[in-house]
């Protein structure tokens, strides 16, 4: 297997002297995102300010979900709002020769029954499902899904600031963001692994940014310019950051979507929690002047982000293809 060391291609940012708002910090900062952007697609940050026991309250009411019996995470079975249990082998991807080898729990912005984009039935939208009997769950994932969005918006203003656009060019469109924690269980990898078997097989991302927290077992790889994979880093404080195939095409392929996988381990479990953080459903997306000059003209007509991912979760995920049937 072609491996090489991730250190030169996925960087560490700090972000403490941005957060502080030191001068020049937050150019510095940019400048490094952009070069990770622009090669491997991913960057990992430190100084982040997500606390610890927010993570690890996390991933503690993760494993209790996924230790419920088989029938009790089924009664929370994922709806059409992208919310609740997603069982093994759910989503196999189109260029995937098996389905996942993966479970999840996914759960989205808190909407209220009477929300106007639940009620009109817009897709993705819907209250989320809890699980009963298990103590803190919901303040918990409540807390994460908190304290990574706000990780979000300032990704979106490094963004901002490495694409030279103005100030709200982005971050107007996450007024009403779309953003779901997905607590994922990977088993470990049974003594039988059929050749082209993956936790997560090869893909890149949808959408505009994944924020990713993961435990030490490891196991995530990424697709180097060269072909080569990569240990993505695992490191004490540090979130993993990659870009999906929207900002891709937001930024005319300037920055990229990289292809990576998830190798299940050996005789052990794997947890990891990515939260993806997205615009909102009917934002527009088109290329960015920046991204684009007469030698270099846009390459994709616009579309809008929740025509854009309906798309791609109904060729991708089984549950929605059943309820189309």
């Amino acid at each position: 297997m072609n491996m090489q060391n991730s250190a030169d291609l996925i960087p560490i940012v700090d972000l403490s002297a941005y957060r502080a708002g030191e001068d020049g910090a937050k150019d510095a900062a940019a400048r490094a995102i952009t070069l990770a952007l622009e090669t491997s697609g991913f960057f990992g940050i430190r100084n982040h300010g997500v606390d610890d026991t927010i993570i690890a309250a996390g991933f503690a009411a993760s494993a209790a979900f996924h230790a419920l019996s088989l029938e009790e995470k089924l009664a929370l079975q994922i709806n059409a709002g992208h919310r609740g249990y997603m069982p093994m082998a759910d989503q196999h991807r189109v260029e995937a020769e098996h389905a996942n080898l993966s479970a999840s729990f996914l759960c989205g912005v808190e909407l209220a029954a009477d929300d106007p984009a639940v009620v009109e039935g817009r897709p993705m939208h819907s209250v989320n499902q809890w699980p009963d009997g298990l103590p803190g769950f919901r303040e918990a994932m409540t807390a994460y899904h908190a304290a990574f969005s706000s990780v979000g918006m300032l990704l979106v203003d490094l963004f901002e600031a490495a694409l030279e656009v103005n100030a709200g060019y982005l971050s107007d469109c996450f007024e009403e963001p779309m953003a779901f924690i997905r607590a994922l269980h990977y088993p470990p990898a049974p003594d039988n692994l059929p050749d082209g078997q993956f936790g997560a097989a090869p893909h890149s991302d949808f959408g505009f940014v994944t924020i990713l927290a993961q435990d030490d077992v490891g196991g995530l790889q990424v697709e180097a310019p060269d072909g080569a994979w990569i240990d993505a880093p695992n490191l004490p404080g540090v979130l993993l950051i990659n870009i999906g195939d929207m900002l891709m095409r937001w930024t005319n392929d300037r920055f990229r979507s990289t292809v990576h996988r998830v190798i299940n381990a050996d005789g052990v479990e794997r947890y990891s929690m990515p939260f993806f953080f997205d615009p909102g459903f009917d934002t527009v997306v088109a290329c960015i002047d920046s991204c684009c000059e007469p030698e270099n003209p846009p390459r994709y007509p616009p579309t809008s982000w929740g025509e854009f991912l309906n798309e791609r979760f109904n060729a991708n995920h089984k549950y929605r293809q059943a309820a189309s049937a």
